[in-house]
């Protein structure tokens, strides 16, 4: 890979900046000045550093989030936070996209990758990836049975759509456990408002098998393994 594009890529300015910066003599490759960017480096094997700050570059990258209440779940945003924001400077410099958003009042698992086709195979209805919710509502266990039933709610763009069966995993008191094969547009919510019950609360718990940490706390974020990315899609 040619090094100004790798940079680039990382958003450290434009190919033709990473050209000046090289020029300047800050850039090295295994601790030798580079002067050239368009050089060819192996990513894997090469040590490169800008003013003495060592990059860190990865093909593909993928994180599990404790999404925090009251960020957007947007790439960017000139009025609000946004999740990208809550990020560690190391991965807000890669081109992340969010698998399956989450309210801004809504807080839990949240993935971000830079894989197109990982993004593609969690959000495609036809994989068949349930996500699933804690619930709080107003009301006192609510008549979730319902859910079973044909049911009717409007998505994003105001088109009516049939939710498939939810898995009911349990429920006490306030508080109910779903999981949705969908995840549209308010979706838990609205089946909820469909039973004349309030959500005062929602979290996300699980993308698949893949279970959000005691320990990862709201705002936190860790890169994620391919065995725990496996466990997304494992039935």
């Amino acid at each position: 890979m040619r090094l100004d594009k790798m940079l680039s890529n990382l958003k450290y300015g434009s190919r033709k900046t990473i050209s000046k910066i090289a020029k300047e003599g800050i850039i090295t490759v295994n601790d030798q000045v580079i002067k050239d960017a368009s050089m060819h480096i192996d990513p894997k094997t090469d040590t490169v550093c800008i003013g003495g700050e060592t990059v860190h570059f990865k093909e593909n990258i993928t994180l599990m989030m404790h999404k925090r209440q009251g960020v957007l779940s947007a790439r960017k945003d000139d009025l609000a936070l946004t999740v990208i924001d809550d990020l560690d400077p190391v991965h807000q410099r890669y081109d992340l996209h969010i698998a399956g958003r989450l309210d801004k009042d809504a807080e839990g698992l949240l993935i971000l990758t830079s894989d197109g086709k990982l993004l593609h195979d969690i959000i495609s209805p036809n994989k068949s990836v349930y996500k699933t919710y804690e619930v709080i509502t107003k009301e006192k266990e609510p008549d979730i049975a319902r859910f079973n039933r044909p049911m009717l709610l409007q998505d994003g763009k105001g088109e009516p759509y049939q939710i498939a069966p939810p898995k009911i995993i349990a429920q006490n008191d306030q508080k109910t456990t779903i999981a949705i094969k969908e995840g549209k547009f308010h979706q838990v919510k609205n089946m909820f408002k469909e039973i004349n019950s309030e959500v005062l609360f929602l979290k996300r718990i699980a993308i698949g098998n893949l279970i959000l940490p005691t320990d990862l706390h709201p705002g936190m974020s860790k890169e994620l393994t391919q065995k725990e990315i496996d466990l997304i899609f494992k039935k």
